[in-house]
């Protein structure tokens, strides 16, 4: 983690589609709730140490795209996002076994494009000290 402390927590939104639905959610809600939890705990991170996160908690892919990292047993999860201003957009999730497909970085490209468009239309914002995840369903 970066040295020196924690800077001024950073506003952490998911990116939404103009149906309200958010890819993000959608994936997450299909991983058992030990995954969820990791992933939650990595969003902290984020959210604490915003930019200065590093490895191997988070990596800068290209134009503009980062992944939040976890693994739980032999899986690799990524959680991609991208910055707006001073917060934070998570743009969606999946599993990896190697490099981060091409598709992903650009999906999340353009879903950066989209969210610049628009701000307001395409951000789900949690809900204070948690996640818009109704942790019992599966």
């Amino acid at each position: 983690m970066p040295r020196g402390g924690a800077v001024p927590k950073t506003e952490i939104v998911f990116f939404q589609n103009r149906d309200g639905s958010s890819p993000l959610v959608e994936w997450l809600i299909t991983l058992p709730q030990a995954t969820r939890d990791k992933l939650f705990a990595r969003v902290e991170l984020l959210a604490t140490f915003g930019h200065e996160l590093r490895r191997p908690y988070a990596d800068f892919l290209r134009d503009g795209v980062f992944e939040l990292r976890a693994r739980s047993g032999r899986v690799n999860y990524r959680i991609l996002y991208f910055f707006y201003d001073r917060t934070i957009v998570l743009s969606h999730g999946f599993t990896k076994e190697r490099e981060v497909p091409e598709r992903e970085i650009v999906s999340a490209m353009r879903r950066r494009n989209e969210f610049s468009q628009d701000p307001y239309a395409h951000t789900l914002r949690p809900q204070r000290h948690s996640f818009p995840i109704d942790t019992d369903r599966r």
